[in-house]
C-alpha cells in the first residue's frame, strides 16, 4: 500500500486548489482498490484555511513542506511507500496495475519513476540521466520508501531507478 504525497508548492490560489482538487479526486479509485491508503498534502502554506479544508474535507493529512515536501510528507505517512505527486499530477489509465505490480515487486533499495510528460525539459532529461546513475534525491512522479525519506535527503547513495510503464498527466 502507498501514501500519496501531495505537493502544493508556492502561493495559494483558485488555479493551485482546482488543481489539488484533480490529484484528490483521482486517487479515489486508488483508495477503492486498496492500492492508496492516506494521503498528506504538503504546503507551502498549511494554515491556508482553503487548503485546510481541502485536506480536512478528503481526509489528508496537512503539514508544511520544509525543505523538502517529500520528507515533510514522511514524517505522517502510514504507509511503507510514498506516491511523490505534485498538485494537478492525475495518474493515466492502468496507474492502479502499476502500483499494484511495483510494491509487490519492489526493493527496499530502489525508486521506481512513472513519466510524467508536462514536465519541464530539464527536468525530463535529469529524469532519464538518474534512471542509468542512479539518484539521490526525489521527484514528483517517484514510489519511495519511506525509511528511505525519514532518514533524509539527499540520499546517502545513489539510489537505483526504476521506470515504470504508468505515468501521470496534468489535470
Amino acid at each position: 500500500m502507498f501514501t500519496a504525497a501531495i505537493h502544493l508548492p508556492g502561493a495559494v490560489d483558485p488555479e493551485r486548489i482546482d488543481a489539488l482538487a484533480d490529484t484528490l479526486a483521482a486517487l479515489v479509485a486508488g483508495v477503492a482498490a486498496g492500492v492508496v491508503g492516506d494521503a498528506v498534502i504538503a504546503a507551502a502554506h498549511p494554515d491556508d484555511p482553503e487548503v485546510a479544508t481541502m485536506a480536512e474535507s478528503t481526509g489528508a493529512a496537512l503539514v508544511a513542506q520544509g525543505r523538502s515536501p517529500w520528507a515533510a510528507a514522511a514524517g505522517l505517512a502510514r504507509r511503507p511507500w510514498i506516491l511523490c505527486l505534485e498538485a494537478g499530477d492525475v495518474p493515466a489509465e492502468g496507474w492502479i496495475r502499476v502500483l499494484d505490480r511495483f510494491g509487490a515487486t519492489a526493493t527496499a533499495e530502489g525508486v521506481g519513476r512513472l513519466r510524467r510528460p508536462h514536465a519541464n525539459l530539464l527536468e525530463r532529461i535529469a529524469g532519464r540521466r538518474e534512471a542509468l546513475t542512479g539518484t539521490r534525491q526525489v521527484r514528483a512522479g517517484d514510489l519511495v520508501r519511506v525509511e528511505a525519506l525519514r532518514a533524509g535527503l539527499p540520499f546517502r547513495t545513489r539510489l537505483p531507478v526504476r521506470p515504470l510503464r504508468g505515468s501521470l498527466l496534468r489535470g
